[in-house]
């Protein structure tokens, strides 16, 4: 037989007692990250505030303190956070669309899936490869130094995807001065160059790029770069008929940067918002 109701009393008297202290607790939480948000609008320092989920679209921070704010999840698209004191705030999955973050200090932030699209960060202060997990396509004034190698060449394969050749060389570029040694990215710069008919900066793209495969013992890709930049040298001016060297060499090419691409962007977290 079950025992007798009464014989629970301490214990659900217990259980009410958590269940109502948690109760208590969240509310409590709840109110002191209202409070911070009040703070923060109000008087625009707010070190170490908890903002997690925050909705503080298009709002005006500009030189706020954030410093080591707790940020996670919040909305600020579209604010105004230039020359704010963000250094060691934890933006995890934050919306940054569209903000302005000139002169902004983010030094130590946390970007683990930031979403920086289309923002500016003109002038902001950024740690070496700050941005390498976040999401930064279409932002301005960012700093190479900020982007990591993977970062730059992925934008430039996704610009060369599309059909903006320009583009993706600029990005190869950088990638170049971030890892020189990366024949890849002088073999995908040569591709872009001859898109654009550069075609003898491309046969210089290609040959140096050849050298380093050839360090690498890849031969047989190096052969193939070689005569085609070769072919670009004879051809300069572009004018060979019909299905000549161009289209025949840029299909192989790109059949080669395509399967050595590398595929860091992967390990991106995908957006939130």
């Amino acid at each position: 037989m079950a025992p007798p109701l009464r014989s629970h009393g301490p214990l659900l008297r217990g259980a009410l007692l958590l269940a109502t202290g948690a109760q208590l607790l969240g509310g409590a939480v709840r109110a002191a990250e209202a409070d911070d948000v009040m703070r923060l609008l109000d008087k625009r320092v707010c070190s170490n505030c908890r903002l997690q989920d925050a909705d503080l679209v298009m709002a005006d921070l500009r030189d706020a303190d954030l410093s080591k704010a707790q940020l996670q999840r919040a909305n600020l698209s579209r604010a105004q956070l230039d020359g704010a004191n963000l250094q060691g705030a934890d933006l995890t999955f934050t919306s940054l669309l569209g903000a302005s973050l000139r002169g902004a200090d983010l030094r130590g932030a946390q970007l683990e899936g930031t979403d920086l699209r289309e923002a500016d960060l003109s002038g902001a202060l950024l740690d070496v490869n700050a941005l390498a997990r976040s999401h930064w396509k279409q932002a301005v004034g960012v700093n190479p130094s900020a982007r990591s190698y993977d970062d730059l060449h992925n934008a430039g394969v996704e610009a060369a995807l599309q059909g903006r050749a320009s583009e993706a060389e600029a990005y190869f570029n950088q990638a170049i001065q971030k890892q020189p040694d990366a024949p890849l990215s002088w073999l995908a710069r040569g591709i872009s160059r001859a898109e654009q008919d550069k075609r003898d900066l491309a046969a210089a793209d290609f040959t140096y790029a050849a050298s380093l495969y050839e360090q690498q013992g890849k031969k047989p890709v190096a052969q193939q770069l070689r005569k085609g930049a070769e072919d670009l040298k004879k051809n300069p001016d572009g004018k060979d008929a019909g299905n000549g060297w161009g289209g025949q060499f840029l299909q192989g090419a790109a059949a080669i940067f395509q399967q050595l691409a590398p595929l860091a962007i992967k390990y991106f977290a995908p957006l939130a918002f």
